[in-house]
């Protein structure tokens, strides 16, 4: 601090006697002015540099460990609900004769939930929690709405969807996503209306805000088929 008053004084001193040997008073004391401004603002920079976060921290990206029972549950039974959807993209762009604009959404579906998996077991294990597997988050859950994971394919609607060829794969796609989709909206408006957490209630709503646009897409795209 000591050196950036010294820095601006000096500046200011020049200045000064820059405008009082000048003949033009009115032009030298505009580049005075210029002059100290310039080496106050060099000052101030040199003052702040090791306190401003530099462009693209990773800050918005921590986690705060705030958290109550409702945000560990978010995590823990969205995990696998974005599993099973990645799951039944991954089905459906295997197979044959699908129309290119579902192929899109199923993609989009993939490139977009997969992150978020991630960022729920960030999640998990900022707060104590273990997190979920692919496998693990799968395996001995009742995939029926009577768990509280609404929306959730049962084996049979996974094996339908896996036999299903072409135009009708697609169909029965769109409409199982749409029961999906719809059942992970009403679990993110719970993590909204109860959770604590903020980084999970504001993953919460942008489920709602991005799926409830995405149900909207997939009527359209059955209306077309």
């Amino acid at each position: 601090m000591k050196r950036s008053t010294t820095l601006i004084t000096l500046a200011l001193a020049s200045a000064l006697a820059l405008a009082g040997c000048g003949t033009n008073g009115e032009e030298n004391t505009g580049a005075a002015s210029e002059a100290a401004t310039s080496a106050a603002a060099g000052a101030g920079s040199t003052e702040t540099t090791g306190t401003t976060a530099p462009s693209g921290s990773s800050s918005a990206q921590e986690i705060s460990e705030e958290h109550n029972d409702a945000d560990v549950m978010f995590a823990q039974m969205m995990i696998p609900h974005h599993q099973q959807a990645v799951q039944m993209s991954e089905m459906l762009l295997a197979k044959d004769g699908i129309p290119a604009d579902v192929r899109e959404f199923a993609q989009g579906v993939i490139d977009a939930q997969g992150p978020e998996i991630e960022r729920m077991n960030a999640m998990l294990t900022a707060w104590g929690q273990e997190p979920t597997s692919e496998s693990g988050g799968m395996e001995g859950m009742d995939h029926g709405s009577g768990s509280g994971m609404s929306g959730m394919m049962t084996e049979e609607d996974m094996q339908q969807l896996e036999d299903a060829q072409g135009t009708e794969a697609a169909r029965l796609y769109l409409e199982q996503m749409t029961a999906h989709h719809r059942g992970a909206v009403d679990m993110a408006k719970e993590e909204v209306a109860n959770g604590t957490n903020p980084q999970a209630v504001a993953l919460a709503q942008k489920v709602i805000e991005d799926q409830e646009a995405e149900i909207q897409e997939m009527e359209t795209m059955l209306q077309e088929l």
